[in-house]
């Protein structure tokens, strides 16, 4: 059947009016694009990473510490900052936190990867729960996270002589309920992605171009996130909402998290691996219930970030 085009007027990022046709070229997620757009967004895409380019330069002219996590962030961050260095000279230290909110596997990663990019890797313990008081999930857990880790990278970077730290922050996270920035703003480290304008799908193309293994994986917040704002942490059960998702994971489900309500796990997966999960149904249920949890509920709406943030009704 042919489809007859339609013109989607909007204004772009300088305030013009311009015209596109649906559907023709392919976009991410599915979705069509014009040529039209395709031409404007790469244009888009060229300017900021010039930016971007540009900014890492500049700060590599001195020595450097990068917040390293391994996500396609920081990773990303990390391979332009090693590679300005090397023109300039200069250090660079990826400083990853050692922290049970993330799967431990992860500081092995992000070892192997430094270790490729050429940077020095040290890896800072903490507790978080103990240290920033987050036991009861208070709404700016984040902002209270982010100050503890990121005052123990100042300290770190300090005591090293390293007058700047570098970190992952993108452009679609200063949109979105992200408390913990304010802690980078006080404290004075630098968002070089979200200063050019980067998004994450724009981060995913150029890690992408960089052949980085980290541009297709998925994002990985701290387990506090899966649950509700006011419920008593613990370590234990942090580990039985990881445990769950890898297992869903290791089923083939790319966007997954666990959401813990009592002793409800409600699922989020992607809307188009609801059919997938529900072949699996059975065995799914069984293995949440061997972790513990009496019931088990697809939520319809499928996989999003920060769903656990409606109650605050922030936009």
């Amino acid at each position: 059947m042919l489809t007859c085009p339609t013109i989607i007027w909007r204004a772009d990022v300088y305030g013009a009016v311009v015209g596109r046709e649906e559907p023709d070229a392919a976009e991410p997620g599915g979705k069509r694009m014009s040529r039209k757009l395709q031409t404007e967004n790469d244009y888009n895409y060229d300017k900021r990473k010039k930016a971007l380019l540009d900014r890492i330069s500049a700060y590599a002219a001195e020595d450097t510490a990068v917040a390293f996590s391994g996500g396609a962030d920081s990773t990303l961050l990390l391979r332009l900052v090693c590679g300005a260095a090397k023109k300039t000279g200069k250090r660079v230290a990826a400083v990853t936190v050692q922290t049970r909110l993330h799967p431990a596997g992860e500081i092995r990663e992000a070892a192997r990867t430094a270790a490729a990019l050429g940077a020095e890797h040290r890896v800072i313990a903490v507790d978080e729960l103990a240290e920033a008081g987050i036991f009861d999930n208070p709404a700016d857990r984040c902002y209270r996270c982010k100050k503890l880790l990121f005052t123990k990278i100042r300290k770190f970077s300090v005591a090293e002589g390293i007058p700047r730290i570098l970190e992952g922050t993108n452009e679609d996270d200063m949109h979105v309920y992200r408390p913990g920035i304010r802690a980078l703003r006080e404290l004075g480290i630098i968002s070089p992605l979200a200063e050019a304008g980067f998004t994450k799908a724009q981060v995913r193309r150029l890690a992408g171009e960089y052949g980085l293994a980290a541009a297709k994986k998925p994002a990985s917040p701290c387990m506090a996130t899966r649950f509700p704002y006011g419920a008593r942490l613990s370590y234990e059960a942090m580990d039985r909402a990881a445990e769950g998702e890898a297992y869903l994971r290791e089923r083939g489900f790319y966007n997954v998290r666990l959401r813990v309500h009592g002793d409800i796990a409600r699922l989020e997966v992607d809307a188009e691996d609801f059919l997938r999960i529900l072949a699996f149904r059975e065995d799914v249920t069984a293995r949440m219930k061997e972790l513990g949890y009496r019931y088990v509920a697809l939520d319809l709406e499928g996989f999003r970030s920060g769903s656990m943030d409606l109650p605050l009704n922030v936009s």
